[in-house]
């Protein structure tokens, strides 16, 4: 389609997606020397995932764009990584977020890794919609609150940011790593699709946990952790009602509980008692969050040299950006919100940002 213009050479991972197929038609665009790559993580067709399909995409594409195209499979790692790391969570009673953990592990680990020893490329690119600004002519990688090395930025389209996603990514990860949708909105990415004649053109957008499907999530792990019926609880300790196992209910969720007594304002899930497989519901106020601890922390200096600059944090993708102020603790930090907010929960993940600037974040531990 494109001759290459410059030495520069990119692995694309073509997920199959519209995304990716336009990411790597404008690199090609731009005269880059542009290679697919196509991950295999996991393919199970009775449970609805469209692994398969993904793939063939991805070839048809690559052969579209008149580019290279390699599959590797990671299935082994992103089983043990990613897959048990998940149901372990959801067993403790935890939220996690798996698609953090993918970006961090496989993506921006282990296809970077394949890629610049196997292929001998300058930079990996994705679909993401977020943004890479770099220091151009630094020597070194720093922090970013020393003004130097690469920064991670929200996407230009708000409605299709996934900065969230990225935060665990490090300066090095960063460095080798192109973005080419970050300024680009997604009504604009189909537009370019259908320009280049892509076959991804017309194809939905993958929603969900990939390697669940298109099945229902409580059924899915209902089959893999051990859970047992139980009581619901009002948050006096009354017994109102029963569940179908303590761990397949998420922090704010309204439905899939039986409320025996009626109550009169709808309920939702505030509390998870794990030990006595006790659900504890309350209205909406009593789920209200003000404060709550976060380990595990990337960029932790960076967060508390800015946390008197107009300090912001989200607790799940495309959630509200809330105005907040950190301490440090032993082990992480202390996030105190400006206004309270609803349904954050033990696993979920707390991103900070000063604008559009991603400065870090962490696993929430404790809620306050």
């Amino acid at each position: 389609m494109y001759k290459a213009l410059h030495q520069k050479k990119v692995a694309v991972g073509l997920s199959g997606g519209v995304d990716s197929s336009v990411a790597a038609a404008l690199l090609l665009e731009q005269g880059y020397n542009v290679v697919g790559v196509h991950m295999r993580r996991f393919d199970v067709p009775q449970q609805g995932c469209s692994g398969s399909e993904d793939r063939q995409d991805a070839l048809r594409v690559a052969k579209k764009l008149n580019i290279p195209f390699r599959v590797v499979d990671f299935r082994e790692t992103y089983q043990r990584k990613i897959i048990d790391r998940f149901l372990l969570d959801f067993k403790n009673g935890l939220t996690p977020n798996p698609d953090i953990w993918c970006n961090e592990i496989m993506k921006f680990g282990l296809f970077l890794d394949y890629s610049l020893r196997e292929l001998g490329v300058d930079y990996i690119a994705t679909g993401h919609y977020a943004r890479i600004e770099r220091d151009d002519g630094s020597d070194r990688l720093t922090s970013v609150a020393s003004g130097v090395g690469c920064r991670l930025l929200r996407g230009t389209d708000s409605s299709k940011d996934q900065s969230y996603f990225l935060y665990r990514l490090s300066q090095l990860q960063l460095a080798h790593s192109l973005f080419p949708l970050g300024d680009i909105y997604k009504e604009s990415v189909r537009k370019m699709a259908e320009d280049y004649g892509l076959p991804t053109a017309q194809k939905p957008d993958s929603v969900g946990v990939c390697f669940i499907g298109d099945i229902n999530m409580k059924e899915y792990l209902k089959k893999r952790i051990g859970v047992e019926m139980g009581a619901v609880c009002d948050v006096e300790g009354n017994v109102i009602g029963s569940h179908d196992g303590v761990q397949l209910y998420t922090i704010g969720q309204r439905h899939g509980f039986e409320i025996t007594e009626y109550q009169g304002d709808p309920l939702y899930v505030v509390k998870k008692d794990i030990a006595n497989n006790i659900l504890v519901v309350g209205r909406g106020k009593d789920s209200d969050v003000c404060e709550f601890e976060v380990v595990d922390l990337v960029g932790e200096e960076d967060i508390l040299h800015e946390s008197d600059k107009g300090l912001s944090v989200r607790v799940r993708h495309l959630g509200k950006i809330i105005p907040c102020e950190v301490s440090s603790m032993k082990g992480g930090l202390v996030c105190r919100l400006s206004t309270p907010d609803r349904g954050i929960a033990s696993g979920q993940h707390a991103v900070f940002y000063l604008g559009d600037l991603v400065l870090g974040g962490g696993i929430i531990r404790r809620i306050a």
